[in-house]
Order: C-alpha cells, then sequence, then structure tokens
C-alpha cells in the first residue's frame, strides 16, 4: 500500500516538473522574439537609407549645378554671430566668429521620406564630396579659416523636396574701411559681402534667409564697440565675364569712449589747467614760470605721440588731433603770455634799475659831505655808492635782494662809526633816506603783479571752456546716416 503511494507521488511531481519545464520555454521564446522585433526596425531603416543614398547618388555629377541649362539655383544665406572682434584701426579690419549656414535646393535629391518621425536625414561631412554645393566666397575676407578642432565643423540635413542645409563655422577676418574723422567719438559700418566666385546671376543668385537673416548670441560683448544693428542687403556687381549676386551685411560699431577719457582727454586737460599755475607766480620767477611750461609742452607732445601710436597714417585730422592741437595751443601760449609780462611791464613793476638808485645815492653823498666831525663816514664810501661809479644808468638791472643786502650795509656802517644817536642832522637825514628805500621794496613792490597775468586768469579759462563746449556739441553729436 505504501510502495503504491511513493510511485504515485513520484508520478505526481513528474508532471510538475515537465509542466515548469514547458511555461519556461514559451516564455523565453516570446522574449526572444520580441527582442527580434525590436532589432529589426533600425537594420531595416539603416538599409533603406543606404539603399536611397545610393539610388539618388548613382549617375549623380557633382560637377553640375542643379537645373543647368534652366533657371537660376536660389542659395539662401543666414548667419549666427558668436563673437566680434577684435577691430583694428590700424589695418582697417575686423573679426567675428559665426555659424554660416547656406540652404540651396537639388531636385535630383528629392526622395520620399523615409521615416514618419524624422523630415531630414543627417548626413555625414564625406558627403560634401559627393553632391554639388555652391562657391560661397567672401567678397572683402583677407584672413577666414574653418575650424576643425576636434573634427571639421561641418552640418549637412537633405530633406525630402531636395533642398541642403549646410552649416559650418568659420572665423572671417575681413576689411572694413574706416571714417576716422570724429575719432574717438565715431560709428564705423563695417559691411561683409559674399557671393559666388564663378556662378553669374543667371546661374546662381544668393538671397538672405526669410526667416531669420542675422543673429547675434545672447550675451555678446565686444571690449571697444556696442553692435548697434546690422542691416542686410542684396546687390549685383558686375566683372568682366558677367553680373554677380551678392549679398551684404553692414555692421554698426559704436565706439566706447571710456579709454580715451582716462588715458588722453583726462590729463589733456590737466596739463593745460596746470600751466595756468603760472598766472600765480610773481613776474619776479623767471626761472620757475618757464621750467613749468617747458615741462608741460614736452610733457603734452608725448601724449599727443602717444595717443596716435594705434591709429593709421590718414591724411587728414581726426577729433583726438584737434582736441590734442587745441590743448598744445594752450600750453603754449602760456609761455608766450609770460614773454609779454617780462618785456612790457618789468620796468618799475619789481624790477630796480641803477637810474632809480642813483638819485637817492647822490643825495645822501652830498649830505654825508657836508657834515663836519665824521672823516671816516666821509672818506669811506658804501659798496653801492663804489658799483655805481663805474656802470651807467640803465644799462643794467639792480637787483632788489641785493640793493637791500647794501642798505642794511650801509646802516650798520652808520651805526658802527657813530654810535651816538642823533648827533648830526645830515645822519638823521641818512637814516630817514635809507628806511624810505626798505619801505619803497617793501609789500606790493616786492612780489608785483602784472596786469596780463590777473587778465589771463579769466581770460585763459573761460576761453577754453567756451571751446570745449563747442568741440564736444560738434563731435558728440550723432549725426544720421
Amino acid at each position: 500500500m505504501s510502495s503504491s503511494r511513493n510511485k504515485l507521488r513520484l508520478i505526481f511531481d513528474l508532471l510538475l516538473l515537465l509542466l515548469s519545464i514547458r511555461c519556461c520555454t514559451v516564455t523565453s521564446q516570446s522574449f526572444n522574439s520580441s527582442n527580434y522585433v525590436t532589432d529589426i526596425r533600425p537594420t531595416k531603416t539603416r538599409h533603406n537609407v543606404s539603399l536611397l543614398l545610393d539610388k539618388l547618388l548613382d549617375n549623380y555629377n557633382h560637377h553640375l549645378r542643379p537645373d543647368i541649362g534652366g533657371p537660376p539655383t536660389f542659395v539662401d544665406v543666414d548667419i549666427m554671430v558668436r563673437s566680434m572682434g577684435p577691430v583694428s584701426e590700424a589695418d582697417m579690419t575686423f573679426s567675428l566668429d559665426c555659424y554660416f549656414r547656406q540652404t540651396w535646393r537639388d531636385t535630383r535629391l528629392a526622395h520620399q521620406q523615409v521615416s514618419k518621425s524624422d523630415d531630414q536625414l543627417s548626413l555625414s561631412v564625406s558627403m560634401l564630396d559627393r553632391i554639388w554645393k555652391p562657391d560661397t566666397y567672401f567678397y572683402n575676407g583677407k584672413n577666414s579659416y574653418l575650424h576643425t578642432i576636434t573634427t571639421p565643423n561641418k552640418l549637412v540635413r537633405l530633406f525630402p523636396d531636395g533642398r541642403i542645409l549646410y552649416s559650418s563655422r568659420l572665423t572671417i577676418k575681413a576689411s572694413c574701411p574706416m571714417e576716422l574723422r570724429k575719432f574717438p567719438m565715431d560709428v564705423q559700418l563695417c559691411p561683409l559681402n559674399m557671393g559666388s566666385f564663378a556662378y553669374t546671376q543667371s546661374e546662381a543668385i544668393y538671397r538672405w534667409n526669410k526667416d531669420r537673416q542675422i543673429v547675434i548670441a545672447s550675451g555678446m560683448k565686444m571690449s571697444q564697440f556696442d553692435l548697434v544693428s546690422a542691416p542686410v542687403s542684396n546687390y549685383t556687381i558686375s566683372f568682366k565675364h558677367g553680373n554677380h549676386s551678392m549679398i551684404s551685411v553692414r555692421f554698426h560699431l559704436h565706439r566706447h569712449m571710456g579709454s580715451f577719457l582716462i588715458q588722453v582727454y583726462g590729463p589733456c586737460i590737466l596739463l593745460v589747467v596746470l600751466s595756468w599755475v603760472s598766472f600765480w607766480l610773481n613776474r619776479e620767477a623767471t626761472a620757475d614760470r618757464v621750467s613749468l611750461g617747458v615741462t608741460t609742452v614736452l610733457t603734452m607732445t608725448f601724449l599727443g605721440l602717444e595717443a596716435r601710436a594705434n591709429l593709421p597714417k590718414v591724411t587728414y585730422p581726426t577729433a583726438l588731433d584737434h582736441f590734442i592741437f587745441l590743448s598744445f595751443g594752450f600750453i603754449f601760449a602760456t609761455i608766450v603770455q609770460f614773454a609779454f609780462v617780462h618785456y612790457f611791464t618789468k620796468n618799475g613793476f619789481g624790477e630796480l634799475y641803477f637810474s632809480d638808485m642813483t638819485m637817492d645815492d647822490e643825495d645822501d653823498e652830498q649830505l654825508d659831505s657836508s657834515d663836519e666831525g665824521f672823516p671816516s663816514a666821509r672818506h669811506t664810501p658804501s659798496p653801492t655808492v663804489a658799483r655805481k661809479k663805474k656802470i651807467h644808468p640803465r644799462e643794467e638791472v639792480y637787483s632788489v635782494e641785493n640793493h637791500l643786502r647794501n642798505m642794511k650795509a650801509e646802516e650798520t656802517a652808520i651805526v658802527q662809526i657813530q654810535p651816538d644817536d642823533g648827533s648830526s642832522p645830515s645822519q638823521r637825514r641818512g637814516k630817514k633816506t635809507n628806511q624810505r628805500k626798505a619801505q619803497q621794496w617793501d609789500g606790493k613792490a616786492m612780489n608785483s603783479v602784472s596786469k596780463i597775468d590777473k587778465i589771463s586768469r579769466i581770460f585763459f579759462p573761460v576761453l577754453f571752456i567756451a571751446i570745449n563746449l563747442f568741440y564736444w556739441y560738434t563731435y558728440a553729436t550723432p549725426t544720421s546716416e
């Protein structure tokens, strides 16, 4: 009885084992079949694209443009500017880094849409060597190149209707004819002209994309300029072999004034104001006023040469040149002004001549000779009287300091000879004369101010401010283009 039960249990276990194996087999087959279906679809799509490209390029001649012998091929262009600069005034050039996009239609590459989800085919860069592409060149370009790190920065898209999008990243250096008459308050118009090098207007026509022409990257900044606008235009240029279709964009660049105010305009104004300090120096300080004028002139000359170091040698003066010439002229005028002061107003204004001293010295000598009882004073002439007899009147100017020093020496000699005060009327008269001379050369006479200096203190600043107002109004006012 027990043996029969064991047999039944064994049979039941075997049935359960067979059932579980069967279920696992069905599950694995269904999983493998689903994977097969998922993998076969991309393989089939890739196979279809390869067959499609082979079929499109079969008997395709990439040396001939689309619709040759028929209507011209239209090439739509748009540019996305990533960065601009530098802009060089010395070379009259500008540079920009951009995505240069071209779109044209080639009916030979029209096809049915391969996938409902994708309406375009992303092709390899090597496909550019197997299809026709426009021979675009930059008419005013100088040194442009394609970015090739890490691979050539190119993009090719093929649409079902035969349209081809070709985009590349370029750095373009082009010439910019600049008008520098208002430098550094100028606005420059830097053009970028492009078109076909070989195809005439009857074969290829360039035009700007209707949806977008020039796109400026957000956050783009330039160190010396502000990009105000970038208008576009189409035109035709004539060559010997025919007319060519061209398109152009003009970048409006407005220059910053900050660096020039700090480096040129500010120092020039300070030098002019510094030269006016000589108006407050007395006319006897000849060395101080001349050295101040020469120093400011030399500094102004160096500043003017440094400001023009990075500018082209144009045939006309710029606004910066006018301001430097203006500042140089005011500094030079202060030196000429002192020459007028020194030549025309030195007589009787802070300068002492021998003729003025001779009359007083002769009166003192007559008074001294008439006195009796002081032979030492009568026979010992003063240094001033001794030198007076050898010099003709008004042939040499006698300095104020030496004259005062001699008067003090005479007073000391008189005191040593006559220690008794008021012993003689003639000596009292001599002392009064010396005191009168000391008072005559004291005060304003010792530090005289010329009327020309007084007028210059007002005239020079007022004239400089008036000319500056006219200068800034003329050059800083924007003009309509």
